[in-house]
């Protein structure tokens, strides 16, 4: 019995620990579960506040944003406007400048190079009394444009006002020279190529292409050395679409294989202003102004002479001679002395000679506007103090004007090594072109002088010819030859002056 009591009494303390260590882990558990349940919380209040952080930092980075955004506009609204001062301010300078470039308008007679002239110039060219009676040009005609572009729309156009509303601003000054079209006035056609950057070559929608002077004008073109050339399609308005794809056709026919084939050809109207735009955003993208050299000796090519004084005016108020050119190096200014080569003819000895002129500038005009000096580019005129009666009626064209003492030498003969095409261009029937022959009389043009030289002497590919006019030009000079064929004057190739 005393033996049970003892068992009894020693199993007590083993059920105490298990119970107290099952209410230790009960504890824990609940511990452990508060203590899951301030994580909870923490973490819950961590991320609100992270969140609150993260808010306020993409608040201020929007902010920051805005800001800069709207520092980028106005920094950009201010360089608008800065480029727009300095736009208009620039638009001002070339208004108020020369002319940069001279853009030939070429083709057969009759094509529109007139009419066109005057909707891109605003001028009508064709003013002398025999050009006005017979309606053709005869003269070399001389007309500026202003070109612009619209802040808008970037459009080329003509006009200060734009179809889009929007501000338009001058970007370069040109000048156009009409050339005649017709077969007998050739010549006068070389001589305009002198001073030629580019041309536009006018090509009637309602004749067959190509027409003989056409073909005759694009070669001159190509002798002399135009690489920038644009095709202008004329007279849409007087042709279908089927007839006008036809000509378009042709003209591409023409020029293929020449160095002009992918040359632009644009459809137009000049009678009634279609696709003008276009002609200047092509001249502005295609006939860039060339690199200018403003350290050499000036000089210049004279392609117009003429007596500004009216009949009658009294001897006081008379004006000098004024020269017609373009410049095509170096500057002059108002006030230099200025030498004039051949000049003009005298007798000595029962022969006629020629001497230089030597007289002062007394103002320069270009663009319409008076200069103190002119640069290398578009057409001008130099007023001069000479006798009116000597330049009166072109007679000083062809000349070249310069410093004294630094002008090229005066030729009464001249040498050329010749290279001559296989057929007559111009001529309406195919000719072959013949060997030059002695004492054969051909046109010669040299620079912006038209002569006629009797060949003297033959060899192989070189030419000696007595001048019936002297001319002045430089070694190495590039003459166009023509020949008689019939009543007329025939491009027949070039010669390089020796």
């Amino acid at each position: 019995m005393a033996k049970v009591k003892s068992s009894k009494k020693a199993d007590a303390p083993v059920s105490t620990k298990k119970r107290a260590k099952k209410q230790e882990e009960v504890k824990q558990k609940q511990e452990g579960v508060f203590e899951d349940a301030d994580n909870v919380e923490n973490i819950e209040n961590k991320e609100n506040k992270n969140k609150e952080i993260k808010d306020v930092k993409h608040k201020e980075t929007t902010e920051i944003k805005e800001s800069e955004k709207k520092e980028q506009e106005y920094n950009k609204e201010k360089k608008g406007t800065e480029n727009k001062e300095i736009d208009l301010k620039h638009s001002n300078e070339i208004e108020n400048s020369q002319p940069e470039i001279n853009i030939g308008l070429i083709g057969h007679v009759d094509h529109g190079k007139t009419t066109l002239t005057e909707r891109l110039t605003g001028k009508w060219t064709d003013t002398h009394s025999e050009e006005i009676k017979r309606g053709i040009t005869i003269r070399l005609g001389y007309a500026d444009a202003i070109f612009r572009k619209c802040v808008k729309c970037s459009k080329y156009l003509l006009t200060k006002n734009c179809e889009c509303s929007g501000e338009t601003f001058a970007v370069r000054k040109v000048s156009f020279v009409d050339a005649p079209g017709h077969e007998s006035l050739m010549a006068t056609m070389l001589a305009g190529t002198t001073i030629m950057d580019g041309a536009l070559l006018l090509v009637a929608a309602n004749e067959q292409c190509p027409q003989p002077q056409t073909r005759e004008h694009l070669m001159a073109l190509q002798i002399v050395g135009i690489t920038k050339v644009i095709i202008l399609q004329n007279k849409i308005d007087l042709v279908d679409k089927e007839k006008a794809f036809k000509n378009f056709k042709q003209i591409q026919e023409f020029i293929k294989g020449t160095p002009y084939e992918l040359a632009p050809i644009i459809p137009i109207s000049a009678k009634h202003n279609i696709n003008i735009s276009a002609i200047v955003g092509a001249i502005q993208k295609l006939v860039p102004t060339p690199q200018r050299d403003v350290t050499k000796t000036p000089s210049m090519y004279v392609a117009r002479s003429f007596d500004v004084n009216k009949p009658g005016i009294d001897i006081s108020k008379m004006k000098g001679g004024v020269l017609g050119g373009a410049v095509k190096q170096g500057v002059f200014n108002v006030g230099d002395e200025i030498e004039i080569r051949p000049g003009y003819v005298v007798e000595e000895k029962n022969q006629k000679v020629y001497k230089p002129l030597t007289t002062k500038i007394v103002s320069i005009i270009s663009g319409g506007i008076s200069m103190d000096k002119i640069y290398p580019g578009g057409s001008m005129a130099l007023m001069t103090s000479l006798d009116p009666s000597i330049v009166k009626s072109d007679k000083l064209t062809g000349a070249i004007v310069g410093l004294p003492g630094k002008l090229p030498n005066v030729y009464y003969e001249l040498t050329l090594e010749t290279h001559l095409l296989e057929r007559v261009v111009g001529a309406k029937e195919d000719v072959v072109v013949e060997p030059i022959k002695k004492m054969e009389p051909l046109m010669l043009n040299v620079n912006s002088a038209a002569t006629v030289g009797f060949v003297t002497e033959l060899s192989k590919n070189k030419i000696k010819c007595q001048l019936k006019l002297p001319v002045c030009c430089e070694v190495g000079s590039r003459i166009t030859i023509s020949r008689r064929i019939g009543t007329r004057f025939r491009l027949i190739g070039y010669g390089i002056l020796k």
